[in-house]
């Protein structure tokens, strides 16, 4: 298993949750991979095949991931810059889980998005459906719009746009007896 310290708060989605737990995003990341391919020159590490990021309560799974870094070393971790991952992405954390066929989070702008048949389900039964989320780390913010569907104009990593998009969902009601 690889381990990077870098910040990743993948999960702080409260899009749908009220008293979701705030992120340790200074938790050391463990990757887990069939493969890493370690491209230094490029600056970034590929992992291919079931890979797995845990971070305290969250994971990150995918069929691939890249890890871009900016080629500074500090305390001997390698400064990451971005995460790609793709194919069957899933982000889990207590009582959320956000699921895609891509993510990419930025680190520098600390902004996560998903895209291409983007699911957002918290526990209790609230479900939103859309074409991409965006979470914006700073403000807590996360958007859900339709606008990553076929049809349209391609975006990076063959999603395409769709501007008329809808956003579908499920909201739980509480039992009121």
């Amino acid at each position: 298993m690889l381990r990077f310290l870098l910040p990743l708060a993948l999960l702080s989605l409260p899009a749908l949750a009220q008293g979701q737990t705030r992120h340790d995003t200074n938790a050391p990341i463990d990757f887990g991979a069939d493969q890493i391919q370690l491209q230094d020159r490029a600056n970034r590490a590929v992992l291919t095949g079931n890979v797995s990021v845990k971070q305290a309560e969250m994971t990150l799974n995918a069929a691939r991931m890249t890890v871009a870094y900016t080629g500074e070393v500090v305390g001997g971790n390698p400064q990451v810059s971005r995460l790609d991952a793709s194919g069957g992405v899933t982000v889990r954390r207590p009582q959320q889980t956000a699921q895609s066929q891509y993510a990419v989070y930025d680190l520098g702008r600390r902004v996560i998005t998903m895209a291409g048949a983007v699911k957002l389900t918290q526990g209790g039964g609230n479900t939103v459906n859309g074409g991409r989320l965006t979470i914006d780390l700073d403000t807590g913010r996360a958007t859900i719009d339709g606008a990553a569907a076929r049809g349209g104009p391609a975006l990076p990593g063959g999603v395409v746009q769709n501007p008329r998009g809808r956003v579908t969902g499920t909201f739980s009601v509480p039992d009121r007896k």
